[in-house]
């Protein structure tokens, strides 16, 4: 155990703890190893450029030149800001938003994330064609 707790390291560490401890009369004596003493393995998510994007309306703000309200597309990855003045924010100006500025210029995304408002979770917006 000392070899473990003195900060060294190689690859199959944890398996040759596993298996002294496997073999040592003491440590069988005392307890067995469980998932709980293991290692946590967190997957990593592989994500490109584009591929995620966070949507929010701003506002509203003072009115200028008739809009009040502002849509903001950030994407996940490269921070890349795409954002448009808007009279309301109602689930029509979001499709439009998204086939104009996204869609078209990006692609279609993978997965685009909201805070759930109405004008982000809708019919409309459920059967807009995100494979084409």
């Amino acid at each position: 155990m000392r070899v473990v707790q003195s900060c060294f390291w190689w690859p199959s560490l944890f398996k040759d703890a596993h298996s002294m401890c496997k073999g040592c009369d003491r440590c069988q004596r005392l307890g067995k190893l469980t998932r709980r003493n293991m290692m946590p393995l967190n997957p990593i998510l592989i994500v490109d450029v584009f591929d995620v994007w966070g949507i929010d309306f701003m506002g509203p703000f003072p009115m200028s030149f008739g809009h009040s309200y502002i849509l903001v597309g950030v994407d996940y990855v490269s921070k890349w800001v795409e954002a448009i003045p808007c009279r309301s924010n109602d689930h029509k100006v979001v499709i439009k938003f998204l086939k104009e500025n996204i869609f078209s210029r990006f692609g279609v995304p993978k997965a685009i994330i909201s805070y759930e408002g109405t004008h982000f979770c809708n019919k409309p917006f459920e059967t807009l064609d995100f494979c084409n």
